[in-house]
């Protein structure tokens, strides 16, 4: 290791410096930060205490309310609660901590997407045969593959970040501990760490990208042949929820990463950052529920279940 101890902890400067947003900026980030609590495990409770959602689809979908819990909760707990008291510091061991599982669950999540795309594939090209090729074994295949995926890539990244010196300054451009800017504050030779972040975030992207796309341009073709209005209504539909997830994550994330360094200021990087950190994880149990039938019926009657209507 490269004198990392130079740096015992960091200042997170956060979205703002402005006293007068500090305040709005709490509320608000807390409001989200609880509808993303509560939307991602209602719908992991819907969906396990509902036999009929015990299809390889919605045991994507869990998996998927489980990711988005998991990083959003790497980073607003520690954003909602600088806002509030004032305090920006965080530890080296912290800072690692964050990023560690922060990459490793967005990660997870690329690979849960083009997961699901695939279960789509099956679905809707080949109905007959979807429930010996979607069996319990590969949708667990696909879904341990896709945390190991995650954390080998959470792994790799936090070895060449925090190997590097933090000598200049231990004061972070941002309101968590991502990569950008870490390295912008290293005062090591980044130019390395630089490629293997280009290459390895590229090589997440563009797999689970070229998965989807794949799996869509079948689906694509296998609706163009349904006779059935109807049938093709209902195929678009059971694909429009993922469709939308994965053109917003995907869309984020390759402005994030994929461009290069001068392409973008750090005030545009926060922006960014705060719509796939704390404003994805809250959107994806809606969008996934607003336009579900399945999982607006099973919630309603996990009400009445315990709360009886009486007549």
């Amino acid at each position: 290791m490269e004198n990392s101890t130079e740096a015992t902890e960091f200042i997170l400067l956060g979205l703002t410096d402005n006293p007068n947003l500090q305040a709005p900026l709490f509320l608000v980030f807390l409001l989200i930060y609880l509808i993303t609590l509560v939307g991602n495990g209602g719908m992991m409770v819907i969906i396990y205490f509902d036999s009929r959602l015990h299809t390889p689809m919605y045991f994507f979908l869990s998996n998927l309310s489980f990711v988005d819990l998991g990083y959003s909760s790497a980073v607003a707990p520690k954003m909602v609660a600088a806002l509030q008291s004032g305090n920006k510091v965080i530890s080296y061991n912290g800072c690692a901590a964050q990023f560690f599982f922060f990459v490793g669950f967005a990660t997870v999540e690329c690979y849960l997407l083009a997961s699901m795309a695939y279960d789509r594939h099956a679905a809707v090209c080949k109905p007959l045969h979807y429930t010996t090729t979607m069996t319990a074994r590969v949708c667990s295949f696909l879904t341990l593959g896709s945390y190991v995926c995650g954390f080998l890539n959470a792994s790799i990244h936090a070895a060449g970040t925090f190997r590097l010196s933090f000598c200049d300054s231990n004061e972070i451009n941002h309101f968590f501990c991502d990569i950008p800017p870490l390295l912008a504050l290293s005062c090591s030779n980044t130019h390395t760490s630089k490629l293997v972040v280009f290459f390895v975030v590229g090589f997440n992207v563009f797999f689970t990208l070229l998965v989807i796309l794949i799996s869509y341009f079948f689906i694509y073709i296998a609706v163009q042949r349904m006779r059935s209005a109807e049938g093709r209504k209902k195929a678009f539909s059971t694909c429009a929820s993922h469709l939308t997830a994965v053109s917003i994550f995907y869309g984020t994330i390759i402005f994030m990463y994929l461009q290069p360094s001068s392409g973008q200021s750090m005030d545009t990087d926060k922006i960014a950052s705060v719509f796939y950190t704390v404003v994805i994880p809250m959107l994806n149990p809606l969008i996934y529920s607003l336009r579900n039938k399945e999982v607006k019926s099973a919630f309603w009657k996990i009400i009445n279940k315990f709360y009886p209507l009486r007549h």
